[in-house]
Order: structure tokens, then sequence, then C-alpha cells
């Protein structure tokens, strides 16, 4: 595959890259290989300082890191200074709890004293996405490098020097040789590293396509994975929501990103009483989007990341109005030759409709109206993919109520959807499964090896499991 940074406001090639040889790949394997072999005896707080470090190299390096993903894949530069700063708030984080959150655990057993000891894995694989480039890199290396586990990785073909000053800030931070290595991989080679003897896991965001391949040969040669495959995240707007907060968080939850995130709202579920509002309101907010330079801090909606995105998502809008979705709302073209997608609103979406459960990567919202909200809470569950989510009630309460059914990983009240280091995220059906980030995220990859010890054997020598029946 051609990595390649191409400007998706200018249209213009700014610089691509050669594939990784063969070479630099074994090279990159046997040094992180033989940096695990050294951390597995040494403490987590001999890693600690690189992550303090780290995360102030992103605070002070601020704009210029961000510029890198606006040129990379047209985020707005605002937008794109919050995921640099998030990435400091990651790195300090497990900076300053992974010590204690790997302590060793105590057990009580008559087996003798035991305790679940934490140490590394080994070294692990990442595939990571072009959307969130730093975001998803950090939030695979802040935990693992805290518990030992070097990282190879392969970055979005589109995104490569975003992928290249993730790798730079690390370097400059103090991480020793072999910690995290950029690869620019292709298809065959990434099943290569996958399936090497010295990898022992795979981090992979993604879409489901790119997912199922990978898990395919990481099962093949038992290696540990955590999947995170998008989503078709519901916004429910109960009966008795407060319509003045949904018609402020609503046009964010779908355009934030330029809808390129894979815990945005999709589909948003309205109960009857609530519909003709949040229509208007919704079609209001997208026909006032002000797009343009993604580097002026005036503009509101960015370009998508390419070409082919933008032509995907098209034919998927055409698709759905051709299988009798009725486009409610679709933005005036602009005169720009940037990736612009116009903001687009789909209704009378039936189950037959090929846009029903699909994911529509950028800014297109489906809007289906129920009767209330049970049927709302029905239609969210009815789509075989469950990331996140968004439920607006009258009460905290109520709202979690509903939330609590939803089947799917997080869920949000009455609020704009967070993604914070203490927060675990993940899905559940075909969005993935594990857990990053929070507490829950730095056990992805961790050997949980169990240490029983006595002064002398006991007495009773008919062995452990005989003894187990004898009480």
């Amino acid at each position: 595959m051609a990595y390649q940074t191409t400007n998706p406001y200018t249209n213009e090639v700014v610089k691509t890259y050669e594939d990784a040889t063969p070479e630099y790949v074994e090279e990159s394997l046997a040094k992180a290989q033989k940096l695990y072999l050294k951390w597995r005896n040494d403490p987590v707080s001999s890693r600690i300082p690189v992550l303090h470090k780290l995360a102030q190299i992103f605070r002070d390096e601020t704009d210029s890191l961000a510029k890198v993903l606006t040129v990379d894949m047209g985020k707005l530069i605002g937008e794109a200074k919050g995921e640099v700063i998030l990435c400091a708030m990651i790195a300090d984080y497990y900076a300053d709890h992974a010590e204690e959150l790997l302590k060793p655990r105590a057990i009580e057993s008559i087996a003798g004293e035991a305790q679940l000891e934490n140490h590394p894995l080994g070294v692990m694989m990442a595939v990571e996405p072009w959307n969130f480039p730093y975001y998803q890199m950090m939030r695979i290396f802040a935990p693992n490098f805290a518990v030992g586990d070097p990282i190879v990785y392969k970055h979005a073909a589109i995104t490569p020097a975003s992928a290249l000053a993730f790798e730079d800030a690390v370097r400059r931070a103090g991480a020793p040789e072999g910690a995290l290595t950029n690869l620019f991989l292709s298809y065959d080679q990434v099943s290569d590293v996958v399936a090497d003897k010295r990898v022992q896991g795979v981090a992979l965001t993604g879409s489901e396509r790119g997912g199922v391949a990978v898990a395919k040969v990481a099962g093949e040669h038992l290696k540990k994975t955590t999947m995170e495959l998008g989503g078709v995240d519901a916004f429910i707007v109960a009966h008795d929501a407060n319509m003045t907060d949904v018609k402020n968080i609503a046009p964010r939850a779908r355009l934030y990103n330029a809808g390129q995130v894979c815990t945005s709202s999709k589909r948003f579920i309205v109960t009857e009483n609530n519909y003709d509002e949040f229509l208007a309101s919704l079609k209001a907010a997208f026909s006032s989007v002000k797009m343009g330079d993604p580097m002026d801090p005036s503009t509101t909606l960015a370009p998508m990341n390419s070409k082919r995105a933008k032509e995907k998502l098209q034919a998927q809008v055409d698709e759905a109005i051709a299988g009798g979705a009725t486009a409610y709302y679709v933005h005036e073209p602009i005169d720009d030759d940037g990736q612009f997608f116009m903001p687009t609103i789909l209704t009378n979406i039936t189950k037959d409709n090929p846009a029903y459960g699909k994911e529509m990567f950028g800014p297109v919202a489906q809007v289906y109206k129920v009767k209330d909200d049970d049927a709302a809470i029905a239609l969210a569950n009815d789509a075989d993919y469950g990331l996140g989510g968004i439920v607006f009630a009258g009460s905290a309460e109520y709202g979690a109520e509903l939330a609590s059914r939803i089947e799917t990983g997080m869920v949000f009240v009455n609020t704009f959807f967070s993604s914070l280091p203490e927060l675990e995220f993940g899905g559940v059906k075909k969005s993935g499964f594990g857990r990053e980030l929070g507490q829950s995220g730095i056990f992805s990859f961790v050997n949980q090896e169990l240490v029983v010890k006595r002064d002398h054997p006991n007495e009773d020598e008919t062995g452990g499991l005989v003894l187990a029946h004898k009480f």
C-alpha cells in the first residue's frame, strides 16, 4: 500500500513514504524482544518518568503537533489541539496510577500465601486508524509502556506524518530503543508480524473488515487481541427529554471530526412527541455550518479525510435514497475543491433499506421516529454493533435506567460523549471486544502470574485436587 499524506483541503500530495523493508521489520522486532526481556524484571517505576516527559512534550508542542494532524487528515485545528492535549492527559494518568494498578494482589487460600503478580506479556502489534492518529496510539502506548510491553505498530496509510510524529515524541521523551517502532507495512507484512512468535498480542482499531482479517491471523497463531471496530451509536431522545439540551448537543454529536468518529451518534431515535421539533433544529444546525480551511479557527466543519472516503459515503447515501429513504435535508453545495461532504439528514429509513444498521462515517444523520421510550430501546438494540450511545431524558436517573437497557459498551446520559483517560473504552457485538483506557485498559496485555508460596509442603500430601474434594 502507498503511505502518503494528501492534504484533503488543498488536495496537495505532501509526501510519499516507502514500505518498510523486511530487514527493518526484523530489526525492529528483535529490538522490541530484547527490550521486553530486560523490562520483564524492571519495576514499573523505572518507566514512569518517560510518560510524564511525553505528556509535557505534547503540552509544550500542542500547536505544531496539531498542524500535522490537520494536514494529514483534515481535522479542524481546534479539534486537533484538543486531541493533542487529551494525549497528554492519558500519558499523565498512567504515569500517576500505573504502579498502584499493577501492584500484586494478595489472595486468601488454603494452598498457601498466594498473590497475583502483573508482568509484561511481551511484544505487541498495534494497528491504528486515521481519524484520531495520536489519541488512538496514546491509549495503547501509555498503559502498555507502563506495563513493559514494547510495541510495533502499523498506522493508517493516509496519516504517515502523524505516525512518525508520535514515534519521534516518544523517542524524545526518553523511551529506550525498541519501546515503540512505527512500521510502514503492507497488508502481507501485517499478517507476517502478527504471526511472528515474538509478538504476543494485537490491538486493532478500525473497520469490521480489517478486524476480521487481523483477528483471523491472530487466532490461527493464538495471539491475544483487543478489537474496536466502529458502531452505529444511538442518540435516544426520550419522551420527557429537555429539548433545549438536545438541540445543543445533537449536532455536535454527529458533526464533530466531520462525523468521522466511531462513537459519534449515527442514529437519532426520537419519540414522536419530540420528532418534528428535533428535525427542525437539526436542519437549522446542519445548514449553519461553515466549511473551509481547517487551519482557520472560524471553520466549523472540516473536509473528510480523503476523496475515497467522500465517494464511499456518497454511494451509501445514494443507495439509501434509492431504497426508499427521504433526504430530509442536504446542505447547499459550496464552491471549494476540498473533500467536503455536504451535511445530510436522512429519514424514513425502513428495516429493508440498505442503510438500516449500517455505519455512515461522515456528516450524515439518520433520524428515526418511534412511538415511545420502549420502542426507542428496541430500535437501538436492533443492530449488529454496540459501541457507545447517548440518552437524553427528563432526569439523570430515568436516563440511566434507559441506558442500562441498551446493548452497548458505553452510554452517556444528558451529556456529550467523552473520552477521558479514566473512562474505559470499548464495545460489544461487532463493535469488538476488550477495553482500553481506565483501570481495565492497563490489564489488556498483562501476564497475571499466580505465585503461591509456603515454607514447607502441606502435610496432607494427597494433592490439590483431592484436597479440594475434602472441603
